[in-house]
């Protein structure tokens, strides 16, 4: 979707990278489509669908980019480069963000000039009441401390983040976009230097399935591209070096 542009502010590029999932990402751009704040364009990237899913974007109003490679990482990285905007924000064919959301997530990313990226966390809807605001809290509490233990700052998450373009122009040559048993988001975490900051702002949270607790093989898949993740980028930087150089450079004067 590009809208003419009647609104302050940077240009914000949403990127939804989707496979065999029309019926949810009909949805999403409902509701993308209801954000006090619009994007200015909507490019929902089709990983080799097999449904109708580039009709359903198309229909929608959003510009469709086609990635015949099968995986989140190289789907990711081609919405990513095919974004116009200043802002590149990024949820799931099976995100539900609140009309806020755009809003929220700009209003962070200006709030310093260091901040290259933020992150919010996703909460699990359609289980009972209760048990959807315990699953949810352990779920993003587990994933934040351990990423951030091996970043050495706060994780992005691909269901709810925005990241500056020019970080992005910066650091796409250095993901491992062609490995689909990786997690994109927390390889992409892996890139952020000292100087620069991701901000986790739990009060940004959207919709998210809750096919992400399915335990047995999907499970222990997620897990094998954690560890995937881990290894390729702690070959290229210790965690201990991590957390030396960030640090070192609050220490200096900058800010962690």
């Amino acid at each position: 979707m590009t809208e003419s542009r009647d609104q302050t502010g940077p240009v914000v590029s949403v990127v939804v990278p989707a496979r065999d999932d029309a019926v949810h990402l009909a949805r999403c751009l409902r509701l993308l489509a209801a954000q006090t704040r619009a994007p200015d364009e909507i490019v929902v990237v089709d990983n080799a669908s097999g449904d109708d899913t580039a009709d359903v974007a198309r229909a929608a109003g959003a510009r469709v980019v086609f990635e015949p490679v099968r995986g989140i990482p190289p789907a990711a990285a081609a919405g990513y480069d095919a974004a116009r905007g200043d802002v590149v924000i990024r949820c799931d064919a099976d995100s539900l963000p609140g009309p806020e959301w755009i809003a929220g997530l700009l209003a962070a990313l200006a709030s310093s000039p260091d901040v290259v990226a933020v992150a919010g966390p996703g909460r699990f809807h359609g289980l009972p009441p209760g048990v959807d605001r315990l699953l949810s809290a352990l779920y993003m509490g587990l994933y934040v401390l351990t990423t951030a233990a091996a970043l050495a700052h706060p994780p992005l998450f691909g269901t709810n983040m925005a990241m500056r373009r020019s970080w992005w122009l910066e650091v796409r040559d250095h993901v491992h976009r062609d490995d689909p048993e990786l997690h994109d988001d927390f390889d992409l975490s892996f890139r952020l230097d000292p100087a620069h900051r991701i901000l986790f702002r739990p009060g940004l949270s959207v919709g998210m399935s809750p096919r992400a607790l399915r335990g047995g093989r999907p499970a222990v898949r997620r897990l094998a591209r954690a560890f995937r993740t881990i290894r390729l980028n702690w070959a290229e930087e210790r965690p201990w070096e991590r957390w030396q150089a960030r640090l070192g450079h609050r220490l200096r004067g900058g800010r962690a």
